[in-house]
């Protein structure tokens, strides 16, 4: 059974979230802000976290920084309409995605549950391990996606579910150049409307991560108007 963490600073919204949760199986922890839910990941295990961006202290964009420095379990930010600034600043800085209050029990569903087949699937869980993984090297870039680990240039690189899966996308396909919304359709499983910014937020993160310059790439190429690849480096 997966246990979702829910932490917003509004007490109903939280209330509600887990009749939600509950009634679909989920188990769930509750925390009511930053520093609680921080402490709640401290005690035990979850799966996945509901996370609201406006709160008092700690908000939910420098929480999901914190997760992100031990924790690579999905985060799914809960905003207002009128946060966009703050959903890809939260999506550069490792959220997975993003649900804008007032949301729609079945939206909040649909998304934890595609959010948690993608971290399972890609080993976030303990289990299922892959007895005849595959290694992809590019470079100096080397992935074994069956131990679901990177290295670049001999050194661990700690990704997220989505950069992981853009990654091996790219990896798997060196050369083929990749709509935005082919990623997106690919990576995410939903309809590729308005996914530009978020695909390209992940995609400058990713960069971060596996670059020497991010500027300057040597891996992930944009071409103009046609979307990114990944380039062939001996």
């Amino acid at each position: 059974m997966n246990t979702i963490l829910i932490c917003d600073d509004d007490r109903d919204i939280v209330s509600a979230l887990d009749i939600y949760l509950t009634s679909e199986g989920y188990e769930t922890v509750k925390a009511y802000d930053g520093l609680e839910c921080l402490e709640a990941v401290k005690r035990q295990p979850v799966d996945l976290i509901l996370l609201d961006v406006m709160m008092p202290g700690l908000d939910g964009i420098r929480t999901t920084a914190k997760l992100r420095e031990s924790c690579n379990v999905p985060i799914i930010l809960l905003t207002a309409k009128s946060e966009d600034s703050d959903k890809i600043l939260g999506l550069n800085i490792g959220a997975d995605d993003y649900i804008t209050k007032p949301f729609n029990p079945i939206e909040v569903i649909a998304r934890v549950k595609s959010q948690l087949r993608r971290y399972t699937s890609l080993g976030g869980k303990s289990g299922g391990g892959n007895d005849n993984p595959s290694l992809l090297t590019n470079g100096g870039i080397a992935m074994d996606d069956g131990a679901k680990s990177v290295t670049v240039d001999g050194e661990p690189v700690s990704l997220t579910p989505l950069e992981y899966n853009i990654l091996l996308l790219l990896m798997k396909n060196p050369g083929r150049v990749f709509s935005t919304s082919q990623i997106y359709e690919l990576v995410w499983n939903d309809p590729s409307l308005g996914s530009e910014n978020t695909v390209a937020v992940h995609i400058r993160h990713l960069r971060e991560k596996l670059e020497i310059d991010p500027a300057n790439p040597r891996y992930i190429k944009v071409v103009w108007g046609l979307g990114y690849k990944m380039e062939k480096v001996v």
